[in-house]
């Protein structure tokens, strides 16, 4: 039971279930997501949207291709569903994100958005040929000829297609996806390049308050609005 469940009360504190419904619950596969940052999508199915209510049900709804993952049909109950991640079931779609206190939402989106993913640069590298490799936050890579785009910059797709680079930058529209401030919406105001071995960090501002986190917290949604549908808090 141990390898492919854990213990509900162990779970990260991210999932948002019922931690005394019983003793064991999914646990996900190795994937693009950190644990803390996903939860299994048959865990999605049967206990945040309440589509099913049994492991039974859930096995039923996706070993029949009823469910999509980023546009792709997903069979695997185990399968870790995370950050910016958009979730499909019949005409409903949803995209996970974070509120404010930290927890796993999963946010009503309209048909158009559903398909419009953003990806953040995670690394990038020089490859045979001239070309250069960008990896994504959702564990993708793709070989690109935007030389420009650097690592913490958002790249937006629209079915399957580029459609824009958001840059990190001062003014940029940045959504916050962990640390003290996860959650959080507001303008870069300022990039700090630490001299120390501590992280480099950026300041932002939301509704005129003015916050500090770390630089890789940071995931730009947009330019002067954001480009995908935000949790109501």
């Amino acid at each position: 039971m141990g390898k492919s469940h854990i213990k509900r009360v162990a779970a990260p504190k991210s999932w948002p279930i019922n931690r005394k419904l019983s003793k064991w619950i999914y646990r996900p596969r190795s994937g693009p997501h950190k644990i803390e940052d996903s939860i299994p999508l048959g865990t999605i199915l049967k206990e945040i949207l309440n589509i099913v209510e049994t492991n039974k049900e859930v096995k039923y709804i996706l070993t029949n291709g009823y469910i999509k993952v980023n546009g792709k049909i997903r069979k695997d109950q185990k399968l870790p569903v995370g950050l910016m991640d958009i979730i499909s079931y019949k005409s409903k779609h949803h995209r996970i994100l974070f509120n404010q206190k930290g927890k796993i939402v999963l946010v009503p989106i309209k048909a158009e958005e559903s398909n419009i993913l953003i990806k953040k640069i995670t690394g990038k590298h020089s490859i045979k040929g001239n070309k250069i490799q960008f990896n994504f936050s959702d564990g993708t890579n793709l070989i690109l000829d935007n030389k420009n785009a650097k690592v913490s910059d958002t790249i937006i797709f629209e079915d399957n297609k580029i459609k824009d680079c958001l840059k990190l930058e001062k003014g940029a529209l940045i959504y916050i996806t962990s640390g003290g401030q996860v959650g959080k919406i507001g303008v870069v105001d300022e990039i700090k390049q630490e001299k120390s071995l501590n992280p480099p960090k950026i300041t932002f501002t939301q509704e005129k308050n003015k916050f500090e986190t770390i630089k890789d917290y940071a995931f730009v949604i947009g330019k002067t609005k954001p480009m995908i549908t935000l949790p109501n808090e």
